[in-house]
């Protein structure tokens, strides 16, 4: 029976109370749950036995002869700072209060106290990991099967926007509980909606930018579409943050929401290749990547030239703020290090007046980079989750959350968007190009190229992507879903390196599914 009794030990409590055996039923309920209990009279008692054992929590009546409650929870704090101790007094004084919750208490409960709202407490402190892993897998199982249904169905781009914000919502929550199997059914599910997706992007996108089909709203539109209508009416910031995907928005948005009230929040298209070169041009000119070499040919750089592809985002946003009529004071920087952003946030006065400011933040660009190329980063960032977390943990504390607060304090508008997406690929795929084919692993643009043609979405006809035409009988080549593109000879190599790395360029929901969020200053 003893060994039955250990088996089913729920946790383990100390209970100091001068009065403890007044509270004997309580006890008693208690052990007949489950749970053991050490009863002592004193906080000095109370100090020794929370040494002596690790208890799962600890009961403190406040206002005990010697030590009181207060004496004996900072001690006990001082030696164990992690257990959690929940106090019991008669006295509601604010004073007292104050103090208990400044020192961490998990719970505060008013004498007299019924055996009911102890084992709340307990639960409250003890079972909350379980309890919420248990609604949240109950509540997802049947999300599941809606999830699912929806799958079935032939979804519109304003319907795929939906199911994408609810799945986020779901890996998010799943992010919080401790059941791996879940998580486990989850990754199936969005792999699924993947593929379907991909092939929704195959069906349509030509079409999109050809106008032969309503669009939804894309990258290449959304200064015209959304942020225009704000120039000239309001003071507006526009921060676009490489690489931010929605959810590394959801996972930011509590920490802006500290300055800011959420007016919209939107998903948008990002176009193809879901790469800076051509979706962050396209976003600063208002036009498509062909439109812009036509327009600007001596500033739009090809997949062979040399030189940076993005040193000119400044003059195709000044042709478009021209085109659309806006003869406004504006400014636009863009950072790349600390130091830089530092500086910008000292600056603050000088553009503060601005009609609108656009900022480019390449933070989080940088981390998919370097995880790929930094074993460190690489074991930090080791899965989507903690590749999540490290974005909170840069926005927390980069020079970018100084410039959020006086952005904020100064009540101006604040647009949070970004370029296109990332995704964490998995599968080599494999691909023959000339000696002069780009490198990146998502899209492949050359002449001359072998692949299995049912892996890729290909455009044999660059233009008709409005993408520049390199060479003759050049095409464009986007890696679907978690696949990246490998040459044949090296392919270990390749594999081993770039295997669970996280790259953009192709199609996938994280890639093209992208945050637009209008803010308003508290």
């Amino acid at each position: 029976s003893k060994l039955l009794k250990i088996r089913h030990m729920q946790g383990k409590i100390l209970w100091a109370d001068d009065e403890i055996e007044l509270l004997k039923p309580h006890i008693l309920f208690l052990e007949a749950k489950g749970y053991s209990v050490d009863p002592v009279t004193n906080g000095q008692d109370a100090i020794e036995k929370a040494l002596l054992h690790s208890y799962d929590i600890i009961f403190l009546d406040e206002n005990m002869p010697g030590l009181t409650g207060l004496e004996t929870l900072f001690q006990i704090k001082e030696q164990k700072p992690l257990v959690p101790i929940v106090m019991i007094t008669k006295s509601e004084e604010e004073h007292i209060m104050e103090e208990a919750i400044g020192s961490k208490i998990a719970d505060y409960l008013i004498k007299p106290v019924n055996p009911n709202q102890i084992l709340l407490s307990i639960k409250k402190n003890l079972d909350v990991s379980k309890l919420v892993s248990q609604k949240t897998n109950s509540n997802y199982q049947q999300e599941f099967r809606q999830l699912g249904m929806q799958l079935m169905g032939r979804m519109d781009a304003e319907e795929w926007k939906e199911f994408y914000a609810k799945l986020v919502y779901w890996e998010l929550e799943l992010d919080n509980i401790e059941d791996s199997g879940m998580r486990e059914i989850f990754e199936m599910q969005k792999k699924e909606a993947n593929k379907l997706f991909c092939d929704f992007i195959e069906d349509n996108y030509l079409d999109w930018v050809n106008g032969t089909e309503d669009a939804p709203q894309m990258i290449h539109t959304l200064v015209k579409d959304k942020i225009a209508p704000f120039i000239g009416k309001e003071k507006t910031a526009v921060l676009v943050i490489d690489n931010l995907r929605f959810d590394q928005w959801k996972m930011i948005e509590p920490i802006l929401s500290r300055y800011f009230t959420k007016e919209e929040e939107e998903i948008v298209f990002s176009i193809l290749p879901t790469a800076t070169h051509y979706a962050r041009n396209a976003f600063f000119a208002g036009l498509l990547p062909s439109e812009i070499e036509k327009r600007f040919p001596t500033l739009w750089k090809n997949e062979d030239d040399e030189g940076g592809k993005n040193m000119h985002e400044k003059e195709f946003l000044d042709a478009q703020l021209k085109r659309l009529g806006k003869n406004v004071k504006w400014s636009y920087n863009k950072i790349t290090n600390v130091e830089a952003g530092k500086k910008l946030g000292d600056s603050f006065h000088t553009w503060k007046d601005n009609d609108v400011n656009f900022i480019v933040y390449n933070f989080v660009d940088m981390l998919s980079h370097a995880r790929t190329e930094m074993e460190v980063i690489r074991e930090l960032a080791d899965n989507e989750s903690a590749y999540r977390s490290i974005t909170v943990s840069w926005l927390e504390h980069s020079p970018l959350l100084e410039i959020i607060k006086k952005i904020a304090d100064a009540g101006i508008r604040l647009i949070v968007t970004t370029d296109h997406g990332t995704i964490k690929v998995n599968k080599p795929v494999r691909i023959v190009g000339e000696r002069n084919t780009n490198s990146n692993l998502r899209y492949k643009a050359g002449r001359g190229l072998t692949y299995e043609a049912k892996e890729v979405f290909s455009v044999k006809n660059p233009s008709e992507a409005f993408l520049p035409k390199l060479k003759l009988s050049a095409e464009f080549v986007f890696a679907r879903e978690q696949d990246f593109f490998v040459y044949p000879n090296n392919y270990n190599h390749f594999v081993n390196y770039y295997g669970n790395t996280f790259q953009h360029g192709g199609i996938s929901l994280e890639e093209v599914l992208i945050p637009y969020i209008s803010l308003k200053a508290k």
